[in-house]
């Protein structure tokens, strides 16, 4: 088995994200914990869509990350780095837990039930990171039903733009078969090089549903006290609306549904200009 997880890292970093990740937006004293949790969810995520090693020994390295974050053991360097900033902060490792249970899930489940299970999965693959930001940030618990609709909506956005990817690389499917099943879609149609009418059908669907979520998380970045940090989630608010607008008109099979850098700078400034106004 690989000694740890580090050995299975894929090489992506924050800066490869759809949406921003600690970013000079927050104070400097708030980033460091953030990167801190990122570095962790980043190899745990590595850990468990990795296409070669066995789904027993991918267990035993999200294992060992764990019992590392409960203190149990030191085998893990990213876990044991979080632990010490949790430490330093006064931070629960809850968050980093639930978060390991969702890799734990990958590792176990490939296909996506229906929608409920589909946001059971956000609550604990997403939902947990933005509840640790907000910790980090002494906001109000009041903040994280609005937090965790945004953040179920940034990984569903992301499940959208790479359900091919995911299919043809690690047989993953995160599409619910039965919103597949009511447009007559099938998770073969994964594979193929342009979305069939069914399959355009469902991505629609699940882009509408995930429309609910964004309006619920519309408030969100007026609920929070941190100036700086609510400028960066009304900024990955705007640009979450655009991408879900993108999968409502283009094939994510074979279209572009990613910001280019203009145009992702041109929507973050928008979205800044207009939080600040409004505060």
């Amino acid at each position: 088995m690989t000694a740890t997880a580090g050995a299975l890292a894929s090489g992506k970093g924050h800066k490869n994200e759809n949406f921003p990740v600690a970013s000079v937006l927050l104070k400097r004293e708030h980033r460091a914990p953030v990167m801190a949790f990122y570095r962790f969810a980043r190899a745990a995520d590595d850990v468990a869509d990795n296409a070669t090693a066995r789904a027993e020994d991918r267990l035993a390295l999200l294992r060992a990350m764990r019992e590392t974050l409960r203190g149990v053991s030191d085998a893990d360097p990213q876990a044991r780095a979080l632990r010490q900033t949790l430490s330093e902060h006064g931070l629960s490792p809850r968050h980093g837990l639930d978060l390991l249970t969702a890799f734990e899930r990958d590792c176990r489940v490939d296909h996506c039930r229906d929608w409920a299970a589909l946001i059971d999965y956000c609550r604990y693959s997403a939902m947990p990171v933005g509840r640790y930001v907000l910790d980090v940030h002494g906001e109000s618990e009041t903040c994280w039903p609005a937090s965790d609709a945004l953040c179920a909506a940034l990984q569903i956005i992301n499940h959208l733009q790479d359900c091919a990817k995911d299919y043809r690389a690690i047989d993953r499917v995160y599409i619910p078969l039965d919103v597949l099943a009511e447009h007559g879609a099938t998770v073969s149609d994964l594979g193929a090089s342009v979305a069939t009418p069914a399959l355009r059908a469902t991505i629609v669907d699940l882009a509408k549903r995930t429309d609910d979520l964004l309006r619920q998380s519309a408030g969100f970045a007026g609920q929070i006290r941190d100036r700086r940090l609510a400028m960066e989630v009304a900024i990955i608010h705007r640009l979450a609306v655009s991408l879900n607008s993108y999968l409502k008109t283009r094939d994510p099979l074979s279209e572009r549904v990613h910001h280019t850098k203009p145009q992702a700078l041109g929507l973050a400034a928008m979205a800044a200009l207009s939080q600040w106004a409004g505060r």
